[in-house]
């Protein structure tokens, strides 16, 4: 019994946070993810403090904008290689938003000041209670709220440059049985709860080479979400809980750096097409660890290797002016995952994403545009298993994603 608690001690929490692209969220406008996500090179609204502060100088107004998204993930397991048994996690729909202001400080100026207050990570997932994956995770939601004020100059008519100071604010909830059964049978519980704080930037180049070529870069900046002091609740017999003891721990969690470039072409007057491409820095996410305030001989503290590996994005979307009240937009994407082989986790299941979107906007009136979106996220399924917790199958998420955003120019 002894060597059995001191095991579901050092293996407690090794799967607690597994990022993937299934984490990392490209949401941050409503026309840029109806055009597969790319935005870099053509700035089309205030959005463009997060996809590039460059150019926010390509503003003429200042600009307030606002949208939402109602993110529905569903992910399937089947226990390989038998396929006997499945289970599918529960539904529930996730709700980023995004808020922008920004525009010239006067009529004219070359200096564009702005802030931006954006969901760029966050997910979660919920098996059934009793599920066969119990003791890796039941239920998991994280999210981070980042906040960056931006400042754009225009240094001439073909090049302008921005940069904006990140400060990120994030949050952990999950929970897993714990292999220790009381006298009814059932198992016990880890809860762990826990508010993150990170720094970074955004820095961008936009360049109007003429009306029908631009070309973007831009560098986001790897945050380190630090949870300074988070809590871990057990539910254990009563017999063994001194060696789980209600606790404070400190976390790391690294996510990654971004570089983005892009180039959007205007064939026509009505059509603009784009192309991105964004190298996410994954190989800061190195390995988990969890620091215990409170150890003991079955509570130790933790380190998990993730080893995640470096990956490219590529993104390509369309926007026709139907009328003057009236623009559609399509777009694709193409996401790999990080995750290797050996590191699968049932908390976000993840493997290459392929990506379908569409969108509309309509403006009622010169100042108001109210947009509308769809994305469809698939990826083929993967059969694979997390190692370090002797737990495989094979696993299928689709994504379902519609959104809603308004813009108004003062």
């Amino acid at each position: 019994m002894k060597k059995q608690v001191l095991l579901i001690g050092s293996l407690l929490l090794t799967s607690a946070a597994a990022f993937g692209a299934a984490f990392q969220l490209n949401l941050q406008g409503v026309r840029q993810l109806a055009m597969g996500g790319t935005g870099t090179a053509v700035p089309w609204d205030a959005a463009t403090i997060f996809y590039n502060p460059g150019g926010l100088s390509a503003l003429k107004n200042i600009q307030a904008y606002g949208n939402v998204q109602f993110l529905v993930p569903k992910s399937r397991y089947i226990e390989s290689p038998t396929g006997t048994y499945i289970a599918e996690s529960k539904d529930r729909t996730y709700t980023p938003f995004n808020l922008y202001v920004g525009g010239p400080l006067a009529y004219k100026s070359k200096f564009s000041l702005g802030v931006g207050v954006y969901t760029p990570f966050g997910t979660g997932i919920k098996w059934d209670d009793n599920w066969r994956g119990r003791y890796v995770i039941q239920d998991i939601q994280l999210q981070t709220i980042f906040i960056q004020p931006t400042l754009s100059y225009k240094i001439n008519d073909i090049v302008s440059v921005g940069a904006g100071f990140v400060i990120g604010t994030g949050s952990l909830d999950l929970q897993k049985a714990v292999p220790l059964q009381n006298q009814n049978g059932e198992d016990g519980t880890a809860k762990l709860e826990g508010n993150a704080l990170g720094f970074g930037y955004n820095v961008g180049v936009h360049l109007r080479a003429n009306q029908y070529l631009q070309f973007g870069i831009s560098y986001r900046s790897s945050v380190n979400m630090k949870v300074k002091r988070g809590y871990a609740n057990f539910s254990v017999p009563s017999s063994l809980s001194s060696s789980f003891p209600y606790t404070a721990f400190k976390a790391d969690l690294a996510l990654p750096q971004v570089v983005s470039v892009g180039i959007g072409v205007r064939p026509t007057q009505r059509l603009t097409l784009q192309l991105d491409a964004n190298y996410v820095g994954w190989s800061s996410y190195d390995s988990l660890v969890f620091d215990y305030e409170n150890n003991t001989s079955a509570l130790s503290d933790t380190r998990s290797p993730r080893r995640y590996k470096n990956t490219v994005i590529l993104r390509l979307g369309g926007s026709y002016m139907i009328n003057d009240k009236f623009t559609a937009m399509l777009g694709c994407a193409y996401d790999p995952t990080p995750v290797k082989d050996g590191y699968l986790s049932p908390d976000l299941p993840d493997n290459n994403h392929i990506m379908a979107t569409g969108g509309l906007t309509f403006r009622p009136i010169k100042r108001l545009t109210i947009m509308g979106v769809l994305e469809y996220v698939f990826t083929p399924s993967r059969t694979g298993e997390l190692a370090a917790d002797n737990f495989g199958g094979k696993y299928q998420t689709k994504i379902i994603n519609p959104g809603l955003g308004l813009t108004y120019d003062f």
